[in-house]
């Protein structure tokens, strides 16, 4: 646990890219394997279930610091982070004497593996009494670095700025092995143990989970016009969809459907689950998943059945979904990232036709002609390539995107290969133009990590009938100097308080952008907004001159005055 927490320190302690991977090397390479396993799940952000409750943890901090609880309260929001606050507290405290002989069942302090799978995984299914008495002889036997992680673990908000390409390339150092290699064993569903960090170590491992998709490759947004690029004839253009990213998997007589964040979603959506099962054997589909009735849906539509545990036949049939396959990575259980694009892409085209063909042959008479059950090929479709002879012709069909229900281009450079997370060169987002409004800040929170003594997470509100009315919440786009100084007006305009979040005088209006649109039953405003961010704080707006409700409804889509 010791050499776990100075990791979280080194890594939070600096914003070099070169630090944090020497820091990494030096915990996996000193690091008990099963200790390493651990580290290195909580590290690329996968985390069990909260442990305990955050009211109880208050006050049992409150009570073993000997402090009313009024006081917890103030320390927690001159802190910003409740994991420091209680650490803190709880180092400074005289009410923790048996810190220095810590209770017989503890753990050994060294052992992150220990204090993982002997306390921190048991507590959420003990009774109050025993959790807190477990609580209460960790905080005793831990030093405050320690406990300041210790805390972070099981209110599950463990967080640390290091992304998993740099933990993936730490552990190559320390292996030998192919960073994307490393990169691929870590996908899917695994447990920490020994045994799998030395699996994912080695070479060449022979048994890889057949339901393990591949690291996903990302694009970079374009931050220049496109002739940039070189000549049109080296990219392949294809709309870029708003749905949710997935690989489709056909191993072993089993189909798995993964979405990027590492969920399997199989059961959430039968109907590419069935077409999946027409797909030969050895078989990786990179895609997106749409909500789609002859043509695409608001993505509000597929987060119906997102936040949905049982899938009814009602549900299945307002919101039908479609797999657009844009790569095969896979075919006949041979990898094919490797390959340039235009290759995967004519084995892709020859794949999604023989499904087609499968399909035709059906409503040809083979089945029931009359059956009105579709042929599950037909929830397997191909991304569109858009041809232009030049650039200036594909802005003209790119200006046209937001009317089509797409975010604009993914321009794909037809020789690349398929690689591992973001990198620079091969695959770039051409996205339209974001909606902007201009908005009033009305309620401030503090940030967490870095942030959390500053106030920067915020909420806007524009005008209804001479109201302001709550829109959208927005914590990214300003630099450090600019949330310093809003920082300082909330601190000096407070009108109420909530919690830990501030009422303020409406004074500051801000240029807000997003993504998408559309109407929603559970905000106060009737709208929903898509990837909210401040584009620049208008320091030469009043107030009063913000937009208004009935401006926002205009960009709905299929409205009077929509776009």
């Amino acid at each position: 646990m010791k050499a776990f927490a100075e990791l979280y320190a080194a890594l939070d302690e600096t914003n070099k890219t070169n630090e944090k991977v020497a820091a990494l090397v030096r915990y996996f390479a000193a690091a008990d394997p099963a200790d390493a396993a651990w580290g290195l799940y909580f590290l690329i952000g996968r985390r069990p279930r909260q442990a305990v409750q955050m009211p109880k943890l208050r006050a049992w901090a409150t009570e073993a610091a000997g402090i009313p609880d009024w006081l917890f309260g103030e320390s927690y929001d001159a802190v910003g982070d409740f994991a420091e606050a209680v650490a803190l507290l709880l180092d400074s405290a005289v009410a923790c004497p048996e810190r220095s002989a810590p209770a017989p069942d503890m753990p050994p302090r060294r052992s992150l593996s220990a204090w993982v799978e002997q306390v921190l995984l048991p507590l959420r299914d003990l009774p109050e009494e025993r959790q807190k008495a477990a609580v209460l002889a960790a905080w005793a036997a831990l030093d405050g670095r320690e406990r300041f992680v210790w805390n972070k673990l099981i209110t599950g908000a463990f967080r640390v700025g290091v992304s998993q390409q740099l933990v993936t390339r730490a552990l190559a150092q320390v292996s030998g092995a192919e960073q994307a290699s490393v990169a691929h064993r870590l996908m899917g569903e695994w447990i920490p143990s020994a045994a799998f960090y030395h699996a994912l170590l080695i070479p060449e491992p022979g048994d890889a989970d057949v339901s393990r998709p591949y690291p996903f490759c990302l694009a970079h947004p374009l931050e220049s016009e496109p002739a940039s690029l070189g000549a049109i004839g080296e990219w392949q253009a294809e709309w870029k969809w708003d749905g949710i990213r997935a690989q489709l998997i056909r191993r072993a007589g089993q189909t798995f459907l993964w979405s990027r964040g590492e969920e399997l979603v199989t059961d959430r959506f039968p109907e590419i689950a069935a077409a999946g099962t027409l797909l030969p054997e050895g078989t990786v589909l990179d895609g997106e998943v749409l909500p789609w009735r002859e043509g695409v849906l608001p993505f509000a539509q597929l987060q119906r059945r997102i936040g949905r545990k049982d899938l009814g036949r009602k549900i299945l049939a307002d919101v039908p979904v479609v797999l657009l396959a844009y790569d095969l990575l896979e075919l006949g259980g041979q990898d094919l990232r490797d390959e340039p694009l235009e290759k995967r892409r004519e084995e892709l085209e020859r794949l999604v036709e023989g499904m087609r063909d499968a399909g035709r042959r059906m409503r040809e008479g083979q089945v029931d002609s009359s059956s009105r059950i579709p042929h599950p090929a037909s929830f397997l479709t191909l991304s569109e390539i858009v041809t232009a002879p030049d650039w200036d012709v594909l802005a003209e069909l790119w200006a046209t995107a937001r009317e089509r229900g797409v975010e604009g281009f993914m321009l794909k450079r037809r020789r690349s290969p398929y690689r591992t997370g973001r990198v620079r060169g091969d695959w770039w987002k051409w996205k339209v133009a974001p909606y902007t409004v201009d908005a009033v800040l009305i309620y401030a929170q503090r940030g967490s990590g870095k942030r959390a003594s500053l106030y920067s997470d915020y909420t806007f509100a524009v005008w209804d009938d001479g109201a302001l009315v709550p829109f959208a919440k927005a914590y990214s786009g300003l630099t450090d100097a600019e949330i310093r100084r809003v920082d300082a007006f909330v601190r000096r305009s407070t009108v109420e308080k909530f919690g830990p979040v501030r009422t303020v005088r409406p004074e500051l209006v801000f240029e807000l952008a997003f993504e998408g649109i559309q109407r929603s039953s559970r905000h106060k405003s009737g709208i929903a907004v898509r990837f909210p961010r401040m584009l620049r704080w208008r320091t030469d707006k009043k107030p009063e001159e913000a937009d208004t409700l009935a401006t926002v409804r205009a960009m709905l889509p299929n409205e009077d005055g929509g776009r």
